[in-house]
């Protein structure tokens, strides 16, 4: 029998700052701009949705911000989490590739999003913030906000899109246990809401409907604020302590990777992972291919264009220079309702251009496929999301079958899948189909691009 092999690192080696890749760049992001003077915008413009701690954060230039003692000390309920070699895997592959992944399912939640969720309720409630509002999709995010807003006391109210509230109700159920309410988006609670019922009553809804309801409910209560699970600068960088364990922890393994992959939708789990491997790259100690992963049917950084564009449908938050279909873009209602945006992180979108990382899109029964694969042989069913990844890894594996390279890969498994097993009986009961982007309705969602904004 061929075990798996597992790093763990001891509570006092797990790391005490994130890392700001920022600091890195000889050329830096373009800003966020001011949706009505097209000039960048300041800390006054984000005052009414971010306590000033984390606008800080977002436009920090230093290399490193040292987390809080009260966040360290939630995150050591699961946290540092485990670095697995798929021997197993490796074995059902016949592969000579060595594959592994860092498990960010051991979170209370069973994702990696508690890593950003935890700060953010912390630096708000330390500002006297009360309440949070905020968008889910696939409901991780929801479920995390929601364990960390019962941590520190907050209240917490989410807008779940309507096709994962209808696909994923343990999640509804999750976030209502830890104290959260909960509502299917669009919905007729916000004016960005009911204007999408009125021309779409059967909308499936997406994370740019969402956000824009959960924005406008925050903007009108002095004593709310939004909380964002991806995309920002801010959640970026706390997500990168899974890729500095990870580091740490291919030290133990006296390994180094080839190849990292990982699941893109907004880039939190994608840029958590590689960002720390990208410094290790930038300085000369390293020279892994970093790869993102994305849905066929939301890609938006393998077919979008690279353009400013708002982060919500209903053009409420500042334009961000971005690889997006569109903000006015509705994906189908694919299973991974986590990577259903439309636009990817300014910070990843522009570490794409300056060619740091390359990019793929897989169809949706090929990545679960891939996760029962990856379950068959490891135990842990992969949520949706990663199974992207998990992939990409089995891809790549194969062909080092062909070629006979012995490449190291490394994936972020950033959560487990036992909260979304109706996703994988549609696939299995062979109820699954492919969406992928149609040309058309690429083309007409890039028309509504702002005009004559930025460069």
């Amino acid at each position: 029998m061929v075990e798996r092999t597992k790093y763990i690192l001891d509570e006092a080696d797990m790391p005490t700052r994130w890392y700001n890749v920022i600091a890195d760049l000889d050329v830096p992001p373009p800003p966020p701009l001011h949706p009505g003077t097209g000039e960048p915008v300041g800390p006054d413009d984000l005052a009414p949705l971010f306590p000033q701690a984390l606008i800080e954060q977002e436009v920090t230039t230093e290399r490193y911000v040292d987390i809080p003692a009260e966040v360290l000390e939630v995150y050591r309920l699961w946290r540092p989490s485990p670095l697995y070699r798929a021997r197993r895997l490796e074995k059902a592959l016949g592969t000579p590739a060595r594959i592994y992944y860092k498990y960010e399912g051991v979170s209370p939640v069973g994702s990696h999003k508690p890593n950003t969720a935890v700060p953010q309720a912390y630096y708000n409630a330390a500002e006297g913030i009360a309440k949070l509002t905020t968008e889910t999709g696939a409901g991780q995010w929801g479920s995390a906000l929601a364990f960390a807003c019962a941590t520190f006391g907050l209240e917490c109210e989410a807008w779940q899109v309507r096709a994962s509230y209808d696909q994923k109700p343990y999640r509804k159920i999750m976030m209502e246990t830890y104290g959260t309410t909960v509502h299917p988006s669009p919905s007729k609670l916000t004016e960005a809401g009911r204007a999408v019922l009125a021309e779409h009553p059967d909308s499936t809804g997406s994370l740019g409907i969402a956000i824009s309801e959960a924005v406008e409910m925050a903007a009108q209560d002095p004593n709310a604020r939004y909380a964002l699970g991806s995309v920002l600068n801010h959640v970026l960088l706390h997500q990168t302590i899974i890729g500095e364990e990870a580091l740490k922890q291919f030290e133990m393994a006296g390994d180094t990777p080839d190849l990292v992959v990982g699941c893109t939708g907004g880039g939190s789990n994608f840029g958590g992972l590689t960002f720390p491997f990208l410094r290790e790259k930038l300085a000369g100690r390293a020279n892994p291919v970093i790869r993102a992963v994305e849905p066929a049917a939301c890609p938006s950084l393998t077919r979008g264009t690279y353009a400013y564009d708002f982060g919500d449908t209903a053009g409420l938050t500042p334009l961000m220079k971005m690889h997006t279909l569109g903000h006015d873009f509705i994906p189908d209602p694919i299973h991974a309702g986590g990577l259903r945006y439309h636009g990817m992180s300014p910070l990843l979108s522009h570490l794409y251009e300056q060619g740091f990382y390359e990019a793929q899109a897989i169809n949706q029964r090929d990545c679960f496929a891939a996760g029962i694969q990856f379950a068959r042989s490891e135990g842990i069913i992969p949520a949706p999301e990663p199974t992207h990844a998990v992939a990409a890894c089995i891809e790549e594996a194969l062909r080092c079958k062909e070629t006979g390279e012995d490449k190291v890969i490394l994936t972020a498994l950033c959560g487990h899948a036992n909260l979304d097993l109706p996703a994988y009986g549609a696939y299995l009961a062979g109820e699954m189909v492919d969406n992928e982007l149609d040309d058309d309705v690429l083309r007409t969602s890039l028309a509504a691009l702002p005009a004559g904004v930025g460069s």
